[in-house]
Formats: C-alpha cells, sequence, structure tokens
C-alpha cells in the first residue's frame, strides 16, 4: 500500500501543541505563518509519497552494494535525492544566513516524521546531516561555517558522526582513533570507526565526517576526546573540490532492517582533520549533534509507528473473516469488526499519535530554550529528549510488531511489508544512545542532578492540564481521572527514586528504564489530553467534527488502556529491585 502522510495531525500538532503562540512571536519565526507551514508540509508530503515511498521496498529487497571501496545505492535514490536537493529541503529549519529556510523545529519534526516514514533508509541521511550542521553551527569557527555550512544546509554535501569503534561503543572514555597536531596547524588522524550511518555513498559531492579522536597528549577517558572535521575530499579556499582524503570504506554492514542505508566501516590513516573548537572539548560538542540526533530518532519512532499503522488498518478493512462474535451477520466481516483488532489498532494509533504529540511539544520548547536560553525552559526541554528518544522507539517497535499480528500469518510473510516495519523498526531503540543509556539520563542527569526540581515542574504542568480537563464533558472528565492517577505514580516514583538514590543507587538505577517508559507513557498521555481539549473547543467552532472526534477519542482510549500501565511500572521500580539485583545466572 502507499503511503499517505498524516498531515492534518501534523498540523494539528504545529498548531495546537507545539507552543505556537510563544514560538511564532520569537524574533526568528515572526515570518512563519500557519498558512505558510501548511503549504510547505504539503509540498514535502507529496515529495515524501510519490518519490521516496517507493524506495522503501526496493531498498529492502536490494540493499546497498559494496565494490573495492565503492558504495552503490540502490536504483532510484540518486534521482531522488537529487530531487530532494533541488527542492532545498534539507534547508527547511536551519538559519536563512547560511542558506537555509529557518522554520520552526516542529515544522522540522513533521519533516522527519514523513520522510522517514516513507523511506528511513533514505531519511538516515538527511538526519545524519542535520546534526552536523547543528554541531557546526554551535561550536565551528566563522572560517569552518563558511566553508561547510553552506553546501551542507544544501545538502550537496552530506555529513556524518564518527564515535564507536570495535572496541569503545557507548564506552567513548575508550576511543583509540589518534590525531596527531601537524605545523600547519591541521591534524593527522589515524583510527578505525564503525556503525558510521551514511559513512560512504554516491549521492553527494562529498561527506563531512565529524570524528572523534585523541591527541598525544590529552588525557584518558572521554575527557581527553577531541572533535575534528575530516572531509572525504579535500576543500580548496575557493570552496572547490580537490582530492581525496585519507579515509576509505573498509566494509559496509548486513543488516536486519534499514538495508539501504550503508553502515560503514571507516579507516582513517593519517587523513587530514580540522580541530572543532579546543581541544580536549569533543565530547562536549558530540552531544551537541547526539542530542539533535536522538530527538530526531524519537521521531523516526513515530513515523516507523505510523507507517506500521497505516499498512495494519488498510488490511484489516479489507481481510474478511468470521463472522462477529454479536450474531448481527452470518457472514464474515472484515477483522476491523472483531473486538481485539479494535483494541490493537486504537493501541498502535494512539501510541503513534502519542508520540507524535510529545514531539511537537518537545520541538516548541527546544526553540523557545535556544532563543530566549530561559533556563527552565531549556531544563524542561532536556527533560523530555530522552523521553523522545527512549519512549517512541520502543513504541515503534511494539507498534510494528502488533502490525505484523494483525496480518496474522501474512504479516510474517514479506510480500505484505508488515515485517519489514518490524525490522527496521527494532534499531531504533539501540543507536544513538540505546533506552537505557536515554533512562539513565534522564534518572542521573535530569532528576538527580537538580533534586527531582525539573521533574516536579513537569508534575505540576500536568497537574494544571487535569484541572482544565476536570470542567470538560463526560470523555474529559475521563481523560483526566487517568491523567491524574497516572500521574500519581510518577510522583510517588519520583520521590521513591530520590529518596534510594542516596541509600542504594543500585536500586535506584534498576528501576530506571521502567522510570523512562512510566514518564514517557504519562508525558505522551499529557500532550494527547491537551489535544483532546484543543480539539473539543474546534469541534465547538465547527472545525471537521469528525477529525476532532477522534482526536477525542483516541486520548480516551489511552487514558483508559495505556496510562494504566503507568501503575505497573511503579510496582517493578519500587518493589523489584531486589528480585532484579539478587538473582543468579548459571555460569
Amino acid at each position: 500500500m502507499s503511503y499517505q502522510p498524516p498531515l492534518q495531525d501534523l498540523m494539528f500538532c504545529v498548531e495546537h501543541l507545539s507552543h505556537w503562540d510563544n514560538v511564532s512571536s520569537l524574533e526568528a519565526y515572526s515570518d512563519c505563518a500557519l498558512s505558510d507551514i501548511d503549504a510547505v508540509l504539503q509540498g514535502y508530503a507529496r515529495f515524501c509519497a510519490e518519490e521516496v515511498a517507493p524506495l522503501s521496498r526496493i531498498g529492502d529487497t536490494v540493499a546497498t552494494r559494496f565494490d573495492k571501496g565503492r558504495v552503490t545505492m540502490p536504483e532510484g535514490n540518486a534521482r531522488a535525492y537529487d530531487r530532494f536537493v533541488e527542492m532545498g529541503w534539507q534547508a527547511l529549519t536551519h538559519p536563512g544566513e547560511y542558506g537555509g529556510t529557518g522554520l520552526p523545529r516542529a515544522v522540522g519534526a513533521a519533516a522527519v516524521e514523513m520522510l522517514n516514514a516513507a523511506d528511513m533508509s533514505f531519511g538516515l541521511c538527511p538526519l545524519l546531516t542535520d546534526g552536523a550542521i547543528e554541531a557546526l553551527l554551535l561550536t565551528g569557527s566563522e572560517e569552518q561555517k563558511a566553508t561547510y555550512l553552506g553546501p551542507l544546509i544544501e545538502g550537496r554535501w552530506s555529513g556524518t558522526m564518527n564515535l564507536t569503534e570495535p572496541q569503545a561503543g557507548s564506552d567513548l572514555g575508550r576511543v583509540a582513533t589518534k590525531a596527531m597536531r601537524r605545523a600547519d596547524g591541521t591534524y593527522s588522524v589515524t583510527g578505525t570507526k564503525i556503525y558510521i550511518t551514511y559513512g560512504a555513498h554516491d549521492l553527494t559531492e562529498n561527506i563531512i565526517h565529524l570524528v572523534l579522536a585523541r591527541t598525544p597528549d590529552a588525557p584518558d577517558g572521554p575527557r581527553g576526546l577531541s572533535l575534528f572535521i575530516v572531509p572525504q575530499k579535500h576543500v580548496e579556499p575557493d570552496g572547490t573540490l580537490g582530492i581525496a582524503n585519507s579515509v576509505n570504506c573498509v566494509s559496509i554492514e548486513h543488516k536486519l532492517g534499514v538495508r539501504a542505508s550503508p553502515t560503514a566501516v571507516l579507516n582513517y590513516d593519517d587523513a587530514t582533520g580540522f580541530l572543532i573548537g579546543e581541544e580536549n572539548r569533543g565530547l562536549e560538542y558530540m552531544f551537541i549533534m547526539m542530542n539533535a540526533a536522538r530527538f530526531s530518532v524519537g521521531v523516526q519512532g513515530v513515523a516507523m509507528s505510523e507507517r506500521a499503522y497505516q499498512r495494519a488498518l488498510a488490511y484489516a478493512r479489507d481481510r474478511v473473516q468470521s463472522r462477529p462474535v454479536n450474531g448481527q451477520s452470518k457472514d464474515a466481516v472484515p477483522i476491523i469488526d472483531h473486538p481485539d483488532v479494535r483494541r490493537m489498532l486504537l493501541r498502535m494509533r494512539s501510541l503513534t499519535e502519542g508520540g507524535r504529540a510529545m514531539a511537537a511539544a518537545t520541538a516548541g520548547l527546544l526553540d523557545i530554550a535556544h532563543h530566549k536560553g530561559d533556563p527552565e525552559m531549556v531544563s524542561l526541554a532536556e527533560f523530555m529528549v530522552p523521553l523522545i528518544k527512549g519512549f517512541c522507539t520502543e513504541r515503534a517497535v511494539e507498534v510494528a510488531s502488533l502490525g505484523v499480528q494483525i496480518h496474522g500469518g501474512m504479516g510474517f510473510i514479506e510480500e505484505t511489508g508488515a515485517a519489514q516495519h518490524y525490522r527496521d523498526a527494532r534499531i531504533l531503540p539501540i543507536y544513538e544512545g540505546t533506552t537505557a543509556i536515554q533512562a539513565n539520563d534522564l534518572l542521573g542527569r535530569k532528576v538527580m542532578r537538580d533534586g527531582g526540581e525539573t521533574a516536579r515542574r513537569f508534575a505540576a504542568l500536568i497537574a494544571e492540564t487535569e484541572a482544565q480537563l476536570a470542567g470538560g464533558d463526560a470523555s474529559a472528565q475521563a481523560i483526566g481521572t487517568g491523567l491524574a492517577q497516572a500521574r500519581g505514580a510518577f510522583e510517588a516514583v519520583l520521590n521513591w527514586l530520590l529518596e534510594n538514590s542516596r541509600k542504594d543507587i543500585d536500586a535506584a538505577f534498576a528501576g530506571s528504564v521502567p522510570f523512562l517508559m512510566l514518564t514517557g507513557t504519562l508525558a505522551a498521555g499529557w500532550k494527547l489530553a491537551e489535544g483532546a481539549l484543543a480539539a473539543q473547543s474546534a469541534r465547538e467552532a465547527g472545525q471537521d467534527a469528525a477529525f476532532m472526534t477522534r482526536k477525542i477519542d483516541t486520548a480516551l482510549f489511552y487514558a483508559q488502556h495505556v496510562l494504566p500501565e503507568c501503575a505497573t511500572e511503579q510496582v517493578r521500580i519500587q518493589h523489584g529491585s531486589q528480585s532484579l539485583l539478587d538473582a543468579a545466572f548459571a555460569d
């Protein structure tokens, strides 16, 4: 089936959930009108649906090819990427002074979702380039910005992030790639990097690698890392491309999913690199790129959920099987009429829309935090990022699995396409920091570091939404009840974690992933509830009653079927640490 971008819901989220009044009042976005954003997203939706979505099945079947150091993308990718560059899509959210369009982050999130739902393998190239642009904007010198940002924002060049090495995965303190200073101010970079997404390909004129490496006199561990620009091809003073740098693709990985995204092993052999910022601050700088990528990977989770849901919904409407349990028909009916299929579809829809709502809201917070520098906004935005990455990607795997289940036996057969979504989604909770890393970040840096201050502010904002719901109709009140119960579980767990982290740090961190899932479940429910309030007002104003009713129905289902899981996570956290920590494993 073809992918249909959910434009109406994406625009609903931009208008009602992305803090639009505050974002649009920022000087950087004062010229952005919702009508203009709608027009941009409609054009982008057509591009994704018509030119990118057909590539997904081809890429999954054919995959990228590697031959003597060269990587060739599957048929159609180069043509689609040329169109992507020609239409200026890479520039959407980047600043105008470097050739960007300068649209708000919520618009960028909507674009990332559509592109990755169309074909996640294709979408990974622009996603990594966005991260490289973000890092250079914030940490690059004026000369580096002048040299690299224009072609990157145009999409003529792509960017990568080079962290991982065979002996250094999540533990970046073990990075061994060396960077030796030269007399001319450049550095000689030597080492091997693995798992480099789009580390080699034939879509762009040049690839700009951002590489973590260690200078000879650097301290041990992560504090001794520096960040370098290592272009695949040298850039001459006039901006033209020169000879190839000493960066070679040794191989590409054969993967479970996203098979048309080349995951490269790169060998640096006395390659020329350019220091970004100061020596020994590389991990700090790289985290700028990583945080941008983590948010975008969370949006990829929403994208895969949406694609899996659309496919499952279409199948459920078409597949006729069994008479209904209520006896209203003697003939077999479409399986969407069976209660459990409806349960699965509504769970898929509510998790997808909840993730989308969270992403739009967080994008707005990130814009406000960036442009105003308000410490409270900064901390709240940073609090939300690991939720977007951890929760939305874990739920994507669940949603894609439910999509296979709805297809029944045909879901296990490749021809339906349901299995591809499941395979593609499985990388999302792993790359750019596993779910456990996001959970440790949430608990350690976002909660414990400020004594729970930001987490309590998060809970107080939810309580304000509950008060609004209490004055509404029966559906609003039921949503508010579910939200209040989930918030109660969150606050109880928050207090328990803060207390026990002082006495037994292992017990606290034994519950870090359940805490992330509890908090993410609550955050998604909160944003769906805010959406339900907005939909109620819009329906009363005569705006698209069918769509607004679906928004309310989705929020109500989530409140009654998903939010109760917060209580389960509470039990795991407060009462499950000893059974986890004391359990023995056979030798």
